[in-house]
C-alpha cells in the first residue's frame, strides 16, 4: 500500500515536471516568435517596441532580480516574461503571430538561433545602466562626504 502511494506521488511529480518543461518550451518558442514578429511591417509601432523590450529582457543574461536571490530571483522569469509575452500578443495581429510561431518552431527545430549583435547591444545597455548607477552613487556619496 505504501509503495503504491509513493509511486503515485512520484508519477504525479514527474507529470508536473513534464508540464513545466512543456510550458517552458512554449515560452521559449513564443519569445523567439515575438522576435520574428516585431520585424514584420504589419505589426503596429507600439507592438514592435513592446515586443522588442520583452524579447530583449527574456534573452538578456541579466535580470531585474538576480537569480541567486532566493525565490524572488526566479520570480521575474516565471512571472514577468510570460506576462510580457501575454501583453505583447495583444498588440500583434494574430495572423502575424501564427506565422511567426510556425517560423520560430521551424528554426528552433533546425538549430539554436544566435544573434550576436543583439547580445552585444543588450550587454552594452546593461553596462551603460550600471555605469550611470555608479556615477549617481558616486555623486550622492561625494556630496554626502562634503557636508
Amino acid at each position: 500500500m505504501a509503495i503504491e502511494g509513493r509511486d503515485r506521488k512520484i508519477e504525479s511529480m514527474t507529470n508536473s515536471f513534464k508540464g513545466l518543461r512543456e510550458r517552458a518550451t512554449v515560452i521559449r518558442r513564443d519569445t523567439y516568435a515575438l522576435f520574428l514578429a516585431y520585424q514584420d511591417p504589419r505589426v503596429p509601432w507600439h507592438g514592435k517596441v513592446f515586443a522588442a523590450i520583452v524579447v530583449a529582457y527574456a534573452f538578456s543574461p541579466l535580470d531585474l532580480i538576480p537569480d541567486f536571490v532566493p525565490i524572488l530571483g526566479y520570480l521575474d522569469d516565471l512571472v514577468l516574461v510570460p506576462l510580457g509575452i501575454f501583453l505583447a500578443l495583444k498588440m500583434i495581429p494574430s495572423e502575424v503571430m501564427a506565422e511567426s510561431r510556425i517560423r520560430a518552431q521551424e528554426r528552433l527545430n533546425q538549430d539554436r538561433p544566435q544573434n550576436r549583435i543583439a547580445g552585444v547591444i543588450i550587454v552594452a545597455i546593461w553596462l551603460l545602466l550600471a555605469a550611470m548607477a555608479v556615477a549617481l552613487m558616486w555623486s550622492i556619496l561625494s556630496n554626502w562626504l562634503d557636508q
